[in-house]
C-alpha cells in the first residue's frame, strides 16, 4: 500500500524509541509502552484518513511484529 505511514518500535540506549517520519523521536523506558504508543498513534492516524502500519524490532535489530492499521 503506498501512501501509509511506517511507525518503528526500535531499541536504543537505555530504552525503547517510537520512530515516524515527521515525528520527533519518543523515547521509552519499556518496550511495552513504547509498543503502544506506537499502536495509539497508528489508530489515531488511521481515523485521519492515512494507513499505518506497526513495525517492532528486537534488540538484534530482527523485525519481529507487524500491524497493518488501515483508514478508517
Amino acid at each position: 500500500m503506498t501512501g501509509q505511514r511506517i511507525i518503528w518500535v526500535s531499541p536504543v540506549a537505555g530504552g525503547w524509541a517510537v520512530l515516524c517520519a515527521g515525528l520527533q523521536p519518543l523515547l521509552f523506558r519499556s518496550g511495552g509502552r513504547a509498543e503502544a504508543q506506537a499502536r495509539r498513534l497508528a489508530a489515531c492516524l488511521a481515523r485521519l484518513g492515512r494507513a499505518a502500519q506497526v513495525r517492532i524490532l528486537d534488540r538484534s535489530q530482527n523485525l519481529v511484529g507487524a500491524q497493518l492499521y488501515p483508514v478508517n
